[in-house]
């Protein structure tokens, strides 16, 4: 019966993924974003945590499916969460740098809470807290930066592509964005597809063998769902992660030259988490890690690794047992 029931929920009622997003209220409104608050589920304990998205992808990343949130498992632990949404990018933001991010849509954010959170960034959210926290004591208690790549020599997609950038000087990817404003969500969704190539090329083999199996097949649903939403990045952050992070990978020493002063992880005086995906393909393990030895200033520095790939380590099905208990873990502590 029930791969009858999944059959026909996938093929005629429209999926077997309940992709119904948590409750959240609107609770303080920026040029930059919007901070939301999400509705209680159990009675309220502990600091709150603000989820800070990365460019590229939407908001519900970090609120998946039921099943499959972060957010709702933050909720069921009694934690207050909230989440600042920067709404897609358009061509009225081509001139939006990553400072934009940096300087001002994080603290103000963290600030609007009105009192001390716990900062959790996926991907390029996390690298936004890291570089927030190296240019200002803002009131956080901790940060966490899940699949957060920092090194990206270390990163097997990128790495042949950097030789090319720096004969190139650039010039060439500059024209291009500037003359589009933008890199288009279309692309990026491409890209986030790429990265997946064998998932894409096996998964109706995938879902023929799970046909029994509702979590796995709701999982799948959710994926695709995600990647098929992809936002676009405005024209000159694109610029400057492309000659500041690809070309030149300045991050890797510790350091970022951004709106004219230079940014030191070195300066983070909170405590951090750091969680990289075994199965990362565009975040890879030591991409990740080579964070851990720049936040000297930081009072503990906690390198973990969970299976998954870029999204799976954040909500990937096995994130239950081993990102969320391990985030769980250090926010107690701290």
């Amino acid at each position: 019966m029930g791969v009858l029931e999944n059959i026909w929920d996938k093929t005629v009622a429209g999926g077997v993924a309940d992709l119904r997003r948590m409750p959240r209220t609107e609770v303080a409104r920026h040029p930059g974003g919007v901070l939301h608050r999400y509705t209680p589920l159990v009675a309220e304990r502990g600091s709150p945590v603000l989820l800070v998205p990365p460019l590229g992808a939407p908001d519900f990343a970090y609120d998946l499916r039921r099943g499959g949130s972060l957010v709702e498992h933050l909720l069921g632990r009694g934690r207050p969460v909230y989440l600042v949404d920067y709404g897609r990018m358009s061509f009225a933001n081509r001139r939006l740098g990553v400072e934009h991010w940096v300087d001002d849509v994080v603290p103000w954010a963290v600030r609007a809470v009105g009192e001390p959170v716990h900062l959790v960034g996926w991907s390029l959210g996390g690298l936004f807290c890291l570089l927030a926290l190296a240019a200002d004591a803002l009131p956080v208690r901790s940060a966490t930066a899940i699949g957060s790549p920092v090194d990206v020599s270390a990163v097997p997609l990128v790495a042949p592509l950097r030789p090319v950038a720096e004969v190139a000087g650039g010039r060439a990817v500059s024209a291009l964005y500037r003359a589009l404003g933008s890199f288009p969500a279309p692309v990026v969704s491409g890209v986030f597809h790429l990265t997946a190539v064998d998932r894409l090329v096996t998964k109706p083999l995938a879902v023929l063998s799970r046909l029994d199996d509702r979590d796995t097949l709701a999982q799948m649903e959710a994926v695709d769902h995600l990647m098929n939403n992809m936002h676009g990045y405005p024209g000159r952050a694109f610029g400057q992660l492309f000659h500041l992070l690809l070309r030149a990978n300045d991050l890797a020493a510790g350091t970022l030259d951004l709106a004219g002063r230079r940014l030191d992880l070195a300066d983070v005086r909170v405590p951090v988490l750091v969680v990289a995906g075994r199965d990362d393909v565009i975040a890879p393990l030591a991409a990740v890690r080579g964070v851990v030895p720049l936040l000297t200033g930081a009072p503990e520095v906690r390198f973990e690794t969970a299976p998954g790939g870029h999204l799976g380590v954040l909500t990937g099905r096995r994130a239950r047992t081993t990102t969320w208990p391990i985030l769980d873990s250090f926010l107690q502590a701290h």
